[in-house]
């Protein structure tokens, strides 16, 4: 069931009145598609959030467009201001509900590897899954145990299992997880002597010495 998200149209797209429309805790929009006019709109930024943190990035949403029918959208991409650290701009992408669609699924690793156990490391070089699905199909997640995962051994994208609802489309052969060696410890170099008195390379021997003197006689 797609969540139910209250948009107002913008008219006046100037920028004292899209200042004006943050001041007031909304975020200026576009809503757009394949076939569709674009429309400019502007959605509560607190909702927004609310919904995408409760129901995940690939959410469905209805978006409640006043003075127009309600749309299923899903957030394309969003804007955030560096500084506050607040959304500042929201693309909503209108979604067919009967085609299929690509997307990014965040990969959750679940369980502890039996291999950090004995010190190995895991690490994680894939965090989101290319997938494509009808929009209601798509999960909010990914989960991959890593329980019985031990020290050089890893899970690639081939190693999961099918799914009848949606179609991974990452290359099979991509790391999703691995748990590698404890990093060992460089080994200490041997000390050396440091009060042992220098050879001198240029000294003469006391042999030589009297050889030199005789001659000299």
């Amino acid at each position: 069931m797609a969540i139910t998200l209250k948009a107002n149209q913008r008219q006046n797209l100037k920028q004292s009145v899209t200042r004006e429309i943050r001041l007031e805790g909304n975020i200026p929009s576009v809503v757009y598609g394949k076939d569709k006019e674009p429309i400019t709109v502007a959605v509560n930024s607190i909702e927004l959030l609310k919904t995408v943190r409760d129901e995940g990035k690939n959410a469905i949403i209805s978006l409640d467009i006043e003075g127009k029918e309600t749309v299923d959208v899903m957030l394309h991409e969003y804007q955030v201001d560096p500084l506050k650290d607040e959304l500042i701009h929201a693309d909503f992408y209108v979604v067919n509900m009967s085609e299929e669609m690509d997307v990014e699924v965040p990969v959750h690793l679940e369980g502890e590897a039996a291999g950090s156990k004995e010190g190995g490391v895991v690490q994680q070089p894939l965090y989101d899954l290319a997938v494509r699905a009808k929009p209601r199909d798509i999960p909010e997640e990914i989960v991959v145990d890593i329980s019985e995962l031990n020290i050089g051994d890893s899970i690639m994208v081939g190693d999961l299992k099918e799914s009848k609802n949606y179609e991974i489309t990452e290359d099979e052969n991509t790391t999703i997880v691995s748990v590698t060696p404890p990093e060992e410890m460089p080994e200490e170099e041997p000390e050396t002597d440091t009060d042992a008195e220098p050879e001198v390379i240029n000294e003469k021997s006391e042999d030589a010495e009297e050889d030199s003197e005789e001659k000299e006689e």
